[in-house]
């Protein structure tokens, strides 16, 4: 089914995003850093909860999930970025082409697993698109 293949890259995604997450929280500087610190915590917490949903997923549908840092970077389609400062715009403006990314990605998997008759999945997806417009929306209302 064309949405298993679909859902190693999300999952794949969302390690490199956790880890990209991370860095951004850990390195972003400026007036602002506690907002954008405590924000970019709140969103890696969700996507570390939904890296074991989707992987849980897959094993239910009889599919092994990745399991590798080097198959999360083959697969992956969000770019890692180096460690240093980041102001909190940059940070917000990373974040935001991320979250789009994602988004879109839940949506083709959601309206892919709906095409292929996959109930659970189309359910779990649903949240996540929902959950990732919200934090767009946020990340906009942030960078004002």
């Amino acid at each position: 089914m064309k949405h298993f293949e679909l859902l190693q890259k999300y999952l794949s995604n969302l390690n490199i995003l956790n880890v990209k997450l991370h860095n951004i929280h850990w390195n972003v500087v400026g007036k602002n850093f506690i907002k954008v610190h405590n924000f970019t915590e709140e969103i890696y917490d969700e996507l570390f909860e939904a890296f074991d949903e989707v992987a849980e997923l897959l094993k239910m549908k009889g599919v092994m999930p990745l399991s590798t840092a080097a198959e999360y970077l083959e697969n992956a389609t969000v770019e890692e970025v180096k460690a240093r400062d980041f102001t909190m715009s940059e940070s917000l403006d990373m974040l935001k082409t991320d979250l789009e990314i994602m988004r879109d990605m839940a949506t083709e998997i959601r309206n892919t697993a709906d095409d292929e008759g996959d109930f659970e999945t189309v359910a779990m997806f649903e949240d996540y698109v929902a959950s990732f417009s919200k934090h767009i929306w946020f990340v906009d209302a942030m960078l004002g």
